[in-house]
């Protein structure tokens, strides 16, 4: 067994595992940030439908020329506005996952060069304070994979989506909430705690 290999890959996990948490933290506050604008986008799809379904020149508004089409016009910018800006989180949510697999992807390859140094005792060796070095790999493979499929799920869902498609757009919020994932999530909360000493040691 190398001890200089085992120290560089411990090394590569505390990074790995402290980048993992901040990952944690930015994720959870865009999914907070996108909620409000799912619902909104709900709303501006029922409005819509209501448009369509009232005969505004049986009502005492007809007096006001192409009030119906300016409507329309209103409901149509606001809703694009509010998809621009799910977008630009689902930007966010893509920085979270590229950042998580980078350094997933790092550590693999490190644990890789070093593998042949490496023994199966070694790798399976737990200690009071720190978790084995496979327990952790494979935890930080699972991390990964959540955020990947995770994002993958949220941006089909928001491609799917269009202005004039009221239908999916009142199915939209409902839809992004059933894609929530808690028990993940607190896998990988229940993970960082796992290893909380092992990070703060040096």
């Amino acid at each position: 067994m190398s001890k200089p290999a085992l120290l560089s890959l411990h090394q590569a996990l505390r990074k790995s595992f402290h980048s993992l948490e901040n990952n944690q933290r930015v994720w959870r506050s865009v999914l907070v940030e996108c909620s409000p604008l799912m619902e909104s986008l709900g709303n501006l799809a029922e409005q819509s439908r209501a448009l369509c379904n009232v005969q505004i020149s049986n009502t005492p508004l007809r007096d006001f020329p192409d009030l119906e089409e300016r409507l329309r016009f209103k409901l149509l910018q606001a809703t694009d506005t509010v998809l621009f800006k799910l977008n630009e989180k689902m930007s966010s949510l893509q920085s979270v996952r590229d950042s998580v697999s980078n350094q997933v992807s790092a550590v693999f390859q490190l644990y890789e060069q070093n593998s042949d140094s490496l023994d199966l005792l070694t790798v399976t060796e737990r200690s009071a304070t720190a978790p084995s070095v496979s327990d952790m790999l494979g935890w930080l493979q699972d991390a990964e994979r959540h955020y990947r499929q995770q994002f993958l799920r949220r941006k089909s869902l928001l491609q799917t989506l269009r202005a004039e498609d009221l239908s999916l757009l009142e199915d939209a919020p409902k839809r992004w909430k059933s894609m929530e994932s808690s028990s993940a999530e607190d896998r990988i909360t229940d993970t960082l705690c796992k290893v909380s000493f092992f990070v703060e040691s040096q």
